[in-house]
């Protein structure tokens, strides 16, 4: 019997994966397809990235150095408020290589990922919880003290168990433009319903295009005007849910859930790669897979790292639903040099950035 089977093999359950395997713990990784595929995420994410891979990895993961974002009311040709800092606030990587490295960390430290594994099902007992695992047109069983359950926004395993569903889930999707774009600046246009459009480059890997909408509205046809107001084409064309708000529990007897599964994401932006890496360190550290009243602990233990940032976050966010003229004032109020950290909306209400916009 296992000590934990983590479902899904992104960067939350590679980095759960691997703490708990570094902590000595037996480890047994399923994962859907292929790691990495297929494409479902912005590779633009904070400089904090780096402590989470090899320095090694660094070389072919990297893409380019982003050190500001112009918001645009409208788009491409509307007034542009820029915000930015002296050093790089933010890298743009390949994304699908990033689950390659943490997952080939996780297998290292000890773990077994195993590809081309779907997890049909899942059943607690009192003593152990048994999954059913399909692989190369054969199913078969599998049992473990604990499960974790890291398969993204329309998760199995929280289906499976009754566990809530997130509070909303976005419409998210991205396309690529293939010419090389060196530019130090993000693109961020407050033109999709509730939430925004952006344009990222991506030094000689190109440019990439992408947005989020709530269900309902026509996503393509929003992502059409984008692209047009930019005279591109693209392809490599990708879409996927994005979980926002996390529900009131995630765990169940012998169950747990971490990442994109939990709603463990950026309510302002929609990405969950940090926050989805940092739940995995707390519930690596707090959960004893002989021992489920520990799941308590990891309960807290991430509402005490998160919680507030994604609190704040919602506020964030609901600036974007604001009259265009109040946007555009906070906007020029706000606009030049910061001292925002991309993952920590909280750094957005210091007392400096409230006395620039209220002062």
């Amino acid at each position: 019997m296992h000590d934990f089977v983590v479902v899904g093999a992104g960067p939350a359950g590679s980095r759960f994966a691997r703490r708990a395997a570094e902590a000595g713990h037996d480890v047994a990784v399923f994962e859907k397809g292929t790691v990495g595929t297929p494409l479902a995420c912005s590779g633009h994410v904070s400089t904090d990235i780096w402590e989470y891979v090899p320095a090694a990895a660094r070389a072919r993961l990297f893409q380019n150095e982003v050190h500001g974002a112009r918001f645009h009311v409208g788009g491409p040709d509307s007034s542009a408020y820029r915000f930015y800092k002296r050093e790089a606030v933010s890298n743009v990587i390949d994304r699908v290589e990033l689950d390659r490295t943490l997952a080939a960390c996780a297998e290292s430290a000890g773990a077994a990922v195993h590809e081309g594994h779907t997890v049909t099902d899942v059943r607690e007992h009192d003593d152990r919880v048994v999954l059913t695992v399909s692989a190369d047109g054969e199913t078969r069983t599998v049992e473990t003290r604990m499960v974790a359950g890291c398969d993204g926004p329309t998760s199995r395993v929280r289906r499976s168990l009754g566990l809530e569903e997130p509070s909303e889930l976005l419409h998210g999707v991205l396309a690529f433009d293939d010419d090389p774009d060196h530019g130090d600046d993000v693109d961020v246009h407050l033109t999709a319903p509730r939430f925004f459009a952006w344009r990222i480059p991506r030094g000689d890997a190109g440019v990439e295009y992408g947005l989020a909408a709530p269900p309902g509205d026509d996503v393509s046809a929003l992502f059409n005007r984008l692209t047009d107001a930019y005279d591109v084409e693209t392809d490599h064309f990708c879409s996927g849910a994005i979980p926002i708000g996390p529900p009131s529990s995630v765990t169940t007897r012998r169950a747990f859930l971490i990442g994109d599964a939990a709603a463990q994401t950026k309510p302002f932006t929609g990405g969950g790669i940090l926050y989805g890496m940092t739940a995995a360190d707390v519930a690596a550290s707090t959960i004893d897979p002989t021992e489920p009243s520990t799941l308590a602990a990891y309960e807290a233990a991430w509402r005490d790292e998160l919680a507030q940032e994604i609190r704040l976050g919602r506020l964030v966010r609901a600036c974007y639903s604001l009259p265009k003229p109040v946007q555009r004032i906070g906007l020029r109020a706000l606009s030049g040099e910061i001292g925002v950290h991309m993952d920590r909306p909280s750094s957005f209400f210091s007392r400096e950035h409230l006395r620039r916009l209220f002062g």
